[in-house]
């Protein structure tokens, strides 16, 4: 099919060693893009890496600055960003410790922001780039426990759209895509401490069961190449019908 290669493109994947990042690292990796597997667990990452042709693993620490800039140091040119990193701390929102709403904040919305700001330039100067946020259901539509998360998610709708806006004439695109309840060990550890819960999930959802990371790649990858090059400043959710817009 026409447009779908990215043969001769260089992508990022933050949060790559784990089940959806690696899934979309691995779509890209069979477009034929130069991936790099970004990740604080370095290992996972460099695991990850060698299964994919092409691909590498660097490490990266989205709440520190420091580790972020490095990271693009070494990276070089990149022309897509796909932001899929996050962390998610379950929790009332009155009984919520404002140190974990800072990491979340750094990590799920500063650490996205400081990463495009650096690599950014290299896709305006090239006049070709694809930015991909993987926000969440939870932040669109809301989530119980997730106030916190669903705040420092919410602010990449606000971020991408400004930026679809600022960067189109540089055939630059910058979309977001929204998981809903997915099959990846994040949401297996909640449902340990709540037996039921993620059967209950599932039931609730219109196609019967829960994403795969698979669900949420396939998209991600479609966004990322020439096919897509006239989708910009949207978000789509893969949440099986729970969400409908």
């Amino acid at each position: 099919m026409d447009g779908m290669r990215l043969d001769g493109r260089t992508a990022v994947v933050t949060g790559g060693a784990g089940g959806i990042g690696s899934a979309i690292a691995a779509d890209l990796a069979s477009l034929g893009a130069r991936v790099i597997v970004a990740d604080v667990d370095l290992q996972g990452a460099e695991k990850v890496a060698a299964g994919l042709a092409g691909a590498s693993a660097l490490a990266v620490d989205l709440a520190s600055p420091p580790s972020i800039e490095g990271f693009t140091a070494v990276a070089g040119q990149v022309d897509i960003l796909v932001h899929n990193a996050g962390v998610s701390i379950v929790e009332q929102f009155t009984e919520g410790d404002p140190a974990g709403w800072d990491l979340m904040w750094q990590v799920n919305l500063r650490g996205p922001m400081l990463l495009t700001k650096l690599l950014l330039p290299g896709m305006l100067a090239g006049e070709w780039g694809r930015l991909v946020f993987v926000s969440s259901d939870g932040a669109r539509a809301g989530s119980g426990g997730e106030a916190a998360y669903a705040a420092t998610k919410s602010g990449l709708f606000g971020l991408a759209k400004t930026l679809a806006r600022e960067v189109a004439r540089a055939n630059v695109t910058a979309n977001v895509v929204c998981p809903g309840p997915t099959d990846t060990p994040m949401l297996r550890r909640v449902g340990a401490d709540r037996p039921g819960l993620v059967e209950k999930i599932a039931r609730g959802i219109p196609l019967r069961r829960l994403g795969t990371p698979a669900d949420v790649a396939g998209l991600v990858a479609y966004l990322c190449t020439d096919r897509a090059a006239y989708l910009t400043g949207q978000t789509l959710s893969v949440s099986g019908g729970v969400t409908m817009h």
